[in-house]
């Protein structure tokens, strides 16, 4: 596997940091359209969108397939998500007709996680919480990543602090400098939804029974009138910020920092071996 993985990286096509920020510039005030259209000419088959199965994710698949009818898609399935989520990814097989790639964390790691610390340790601390996303989320995603050359995302502008800064065209120096593309990065709620009712696009469930922000289902709830749509995301966290890595890494995400020391007791934990 790794061999493979290897000759796939030296075939890459990658950009670099001058000329993604001229093509940020160029893109950032053009429709979501422009930017898929031409990120699927540039990398082909060598570019995927990343779907959470959020409503965001599941726009930009429409949007794509319309363009391409080959577009890939995956997601990651962590083990723990609800059905709805399940039905869902089969409504999305059988409207577009494509094959959608499911990701799943090792076995082994998972394993070794919750014998450690036990099935629910994201409820024990913030820490526990971002290791059960490391292993279930973030590996799998890693290791996805490490076959492309660009992914597409949902991410928003207005979603959370976090991500108030996203360019719609970016490197991802997290996952060896390939292209991120966030299309929807200056869309709002209203705009999201206003494309899902007008393309009838299908859309998860559990946003008919108060989710704004959906993930595994230990781990969500729905919100309330005035509640920031990502209040429903580990509710019973104060002050943590509102991420599993995916999108903000502990390198060079917007919180790495807050991050550090809740995490230096798992990450040495985890090079011991323990």
């Amino acid at each position: 596997m790794a061999e493979a993985v290897s000759k796939l990286q030296a075939h890459r096509v990658l950009l670099d940091d001058y000329e993604v920020g001229e093509l940020a510039v160029e893109f950032d005030d053009r429709p979501a359209e422009d930017v898929l259209a031409w990120s699927l000419e540039r990398f082909g088959d060598r570019i995927a969108v990343c779907s959470s199965l959020q409503a965001e994710s599941l726009v930009l698949l429409d949007m794509a397939w319309r363009i391409d009818p080959k577009i890939r898609v995956f997601t990651v399935d962590t083990g723990r998500m609800p059905q709805e989520t399940y039905e869902l990814i089969d409504a999305v097989r059988d409207r577009y007709g494509i094959e959608f790639e499911v990701l799943f964390p090792d076995a082994a790691e998972v394993e070794r996680m919750t014998t450690r610390h036990g099935v629910n340790l994201f409820y024990q601390s913030v820490a526990k919480r971002l290791l059960c996303c490391e292993v279930r989320k973030v590996e799998p995603l890693g290791r996805k990543l490490g076959e492309l050359d660009a992914w597409i995302t949902g991410l928003r502008r207005e979603h959370w602090p976090t991500r108030s800064n996203i360019r719609k065209i970016d490197v991802d120096h997290d996952h060896d400098g390939i292209c991120k593309l966030n299309p929807l990065a200056d869309w709002i709620h209203d705009d999201v939804w206003n494309y899902v009712r007008r393309n009838d696009v299908p859309y998860h469930k559990l946003y008919d029974q108060g989710y704004t922000s959906i993930s595994c289902a230990c781990c969500t709830r729905p919100t309330t009138r005035g509640e920031d749509p990502r209040a429903g995301r580990w509710w019973w966290e104060q002050g943590a910020p509102k991420e599993c890595g995916m999108h903000c890494s502990l390198e060079t995400g917007g919180f790495e920092h807050e991050l550090e020391a809740l995490l230096d007791d798992v990450i040495r934990g985890k090079a011991n071996g323990t």
